[in-house]
């Protein structure tokens, strides 16, 4: 902050001055440390109280000296410090203004409630695709961890409708809760249902009982970190071939393969062609894995025959530029 330097210097002044008072009394009248710092004291605050001793005329011309050069320095430092804290309120509330109308012009974006190892994860993750979103968090420390990383934030508890409308609920596209206590994910799910009912709510559940209690809360899908954490566990030691597929072609952006969804427009190209004529795995290389069908069914592996219509979902495997090209014209 601009008037910290000034704040710092003030206050080193003053130190000083305090020092000079206390080495010139016991110089001059020969007083102990503590009596001379008292004096000084009393002196440079205009206290007024009483002398310590009788003072000596050198004492006296001392003193007044002393009195003098003080004024300036406690008014300087009483100044600097007040524009420190003036400076520092004003400067948090239009940062916080500021803010809130970047969140207020979002459209179509995520909210994430709770910025812990999960929270922050999917964050960096919505980041690199991008992805608009906006992290609600009520801890003071990781409110500042969220603003170093440059992510629109609401300090705040999600369960209060407040935080929730602030982080623009109404135009949202989805919600995720991911904090610790089940209880709190529930209740957060109740209030963002309620709040927009059209709303994807994405719910973690740490509990396997808490999966049926979010759902009836109003949770489009419910996910257990430790019993997926656990289940890959297991698939690394029964069929490891397997997971170091899918880490290949789920995980880096570092790696060349790559498994996406994306989704058909009705203005796409696409729309009416079946899988041959369309030429995706001819032309770019990539694998239709599967099809989720506007109606929820899912198709897997899909014959090369099936016809692609207005909001069909293709899950494909294929490299990152492929893929890409494949977006544009989805």
């Amino acid at each position: 902050m601009k008037s910290t330097p000034h704040l710092r210097f003030s206050f080193l002044v003053l130190i000083c001055v305090v020092l000079a008072g206390t080495l010139g009394y016991s110089l001059i009248e020969g007083w102990g440390i503590f009596e001379s710092f008292y004096m000084t004291i009393i002196t440079i605050t205009t206290v007024g109280f009483r002398e310590v001793h009788e003072l000596s005329s050198t004492g006296k011309a001392f003193t007044i000296v002393l009195i003098f050069s003080s004024l300036g320095v406690i008014a300087y430092a009483g100044g600097s410090f007040v524009e420190f804290i003036v400076e520092g309120q004003i400067r948090q509330i239009f940062g916080r203004k500021k803010l809130q109308k970047e969140i207020d012009k979002l459209v179509d974006h995520f909210i994430i409630c709770g910025y812990g190892r999960i929270g922050s994860f999917i964050c960096a993750e919505l980041k690199e695709r991008p992805i608009p979103f906006v992290v609600v968090e009520n801890d003071p420390n990781l409110c500042q961890k969220i603003e170093e990383e440059g992510y629109l934030f609401v300090a705040g508890d999600a369960t209060d409708d407040d935080a929730l409308v602030k982080a623009g609920i109404a135009k949202a596209k989805g919600l995720v809760t991911a904090v610790t206590q089940d209880t709190d994910n529930v209740y957060i799910t109740l209030t963002a249902r309620g709040l927009n009912p059209a709303l994807f709510i994405l719910a973690r559940a740490a509990e396997p009982a808490s999966e049926k209690k979010l759902k009836r809360a109003g949770a489009s899908k419910v996910v257990s970190p430790y019993l997926i954490g656990a289940h890959r566990m297991a698939q690394a030691i029964l069929r490891p071939s397997v997971v170091d597929f899918l880490e290949i072609a789920t995980a880096g952006k570092r790696l060349e393969l790559q498994l996406e969804e994306i989704k058909i427009s009705s203005s796409s190209s696409l729309v009416g062609k079946n899988l041959i004529t369309s030429g995706i795995r001819r032309d770019w290389g990539i694998i239709i894995v599967g099809i989720k069908k506007i109606n929820g069914q899912m198709l897997f592996n899909p014959v090369p025959e099936t016809i692609m219509e207005n909001g069909d979902t293709l899950i494909t495997l294929g490299e990152k530029e492929a893929i890409v090209k494949l977006e544009k014209i989805a």
